[in-house]
C-alpha cells in the first residue's frame, strides 16, 4: 500500500554522522523505517549507535549499496556539499535518492537533474528542499512526522512540508498509502505529475491529494494530465491565494508575475480538469472527506 517507499525498501542516510543527518535517522527508525547504514567518507569504517541500534558508516553510496542492498538514499548535507553527494547517488544508481537540504542553489539542482537525465534517470530524485516520502505503517525517509496518520488509502502530493503534515492529520481518520513532499524549489526532481501518475497505477490508493503553491505552471501541467490520465477523485489546494505579485512567499519558486501563476489561475486549470479544490486546507480536507465517505 504505497508507491516507491515501502516495508521492504532498505535505507541509508548521507550525512548520517551530522546533527540533522544523527538527529532524522533516529526518527526514522523509531518509526520502523529499515535504516541499513550510512555515509560519510571521514568516517568511513565506523559505526553510529542510535539507542542500541549500531549502522556501519561507509565510504560511499556505492560501497553502501554494495554492502546493504540498500536501494533508497536520504541526503542531508549541507547545500554547498548536496550536488555532489546527488552525483554520487546517481553514479551508484541507487533507485530513489531524497534530498531534504534547503538551500541548494539552482544551478546546483539543474546540474544534477540533466546529469541524471543524461545517464538514463535510473535514479528518482525527490527534492531539493523536501520533507520526503511517509508511506504510513510501513517505512519513513525524510522529515515527515511518522505519527499523524495511520495507514489508508489516500495518496497525498505536496509542494509544502507543513501542509503535507496538515492534510495528514486533518485526513487521519481515512489514513494514507504514501505522502511525497516533493518540495517547492524552481526545479525539483520529482513533480506533481511523476506521482499523480504512480497514485493512479497503485492499486491501494482510492483518492489523491495534490498541494500545488504560486508560482511557476506546475500545476496548470498538472491540471492537463489529470484531465487526460487520472481516473481517480483529486483534491487540490493552492498556498497562496492572498499573496501579492511580485512577492516570493516562502519557497524560492513561489513568486507570481502579473497573471501567471497566480493561485486563482491555478484553481481554475484544475477545476476545468475536474479536481476540486478547496481555499483553505481545512476546506481541502472536508472535500475529501466528502469523497472518501
Amino acid at each position: 500500500m504505497a508507491i516507491w517507499l515501502t516495508k521492504d525498501s532498505k535505507v541509508i542516510v548521507q550525512g548520517i554522522t551530522g546533527g540533522e543527518g544523527s538527529k532524522h535517522t533516529k526518527r526514522m527508525l523509531a518509526a520502523g523505517t529499515n535504516v541499513v547504514g550510512g555515509v560519510n567518507p571521514r568516517k568511513a569504517g565506523t559505526k553510529v549507535d542510535f539507542d542500541g541500534t549500531e549502522l556501519p558508516v561507509f565510504a560511499t553510496v556505492a560501497e553502501a549499496i554494495k554492502e546493504t542492498g540498500a536501494d533508497v538514499s536520504v541526503i542531508f548535507v549541507p547545500p554547498a556539499f548536496t550536488k555532489a553527494a546527488v552525483l554520487e547517488a546517481i553514479d551508484a544508481e541507487i533507485p530513489l535518492a531524497i534530498v531534504i537540504t534547503e538551500g541548494v542553489p539552482v544551478q546546483d539542482s539543474a546540474s544534477f537533474w540533466s546529469y541524471n537525465v543524461a545517464k538514463g534517470e535510473k535514479t528518482r530524485i525527490i527534492g531539493p528542499n523536501c520533507p520526503g516520502i511517509a508511506s504510513p505503517g510501513a517505512s519513513n525517509a525524510g522529515i515527515i512526522p511518522a505519527d499523524i496518520t495511520p495507514q489508508g488509502r489516500i495518496g497525498l502530493v505536496s509542494k509544502s512540508g507543513t501542509l503535507t503534515y496538515q492534510l495528514m492529520y486533518e485526513l487521519r481518520e481515512f489514513g494514507f498509502s504514501t505522502a511525497v513532499g516533493i518540495g517547492g524549489d524552481p526545479i525539483i526532481g520529482t513533480t506533481h505529475i511523476d506521482a499523480l501518475k504512480a497514485f493512479q497505477e497503485d492499486p491501494d490508493t482510492d483518492a489523491i491529494v495534490m498541494i500545488g503553491e504560486i508560482g511557476g505552471d506546475a500545476e496548470e501541467r498538472a491540471a492537463e494530465f489529470i484531465k487526460a490520465n487520472v481516473t481517480k477523485p483529486v483534491v487540490g489546494y493552492i498556498a497562496g491565494f492572498t499573496a501579492p505579485p511580485g512577492k516570493t512567499m516562502g519557497h524560492a519558486g513561489a513568486i507570481i508575475s502579473g497573471s501567471a501563476g497566480t493561485a486563482d489561475a491555478k484553481k481554475a486549470a484544475l477545476e476545468a480538469a475536474g479536481v476540486k479544490v478547496g481555499k483553505t486546507p481545512s476546506e481541502t480536507a472536508r472535500l475529501m472527506r466528502e469523497i472518501m465517505s
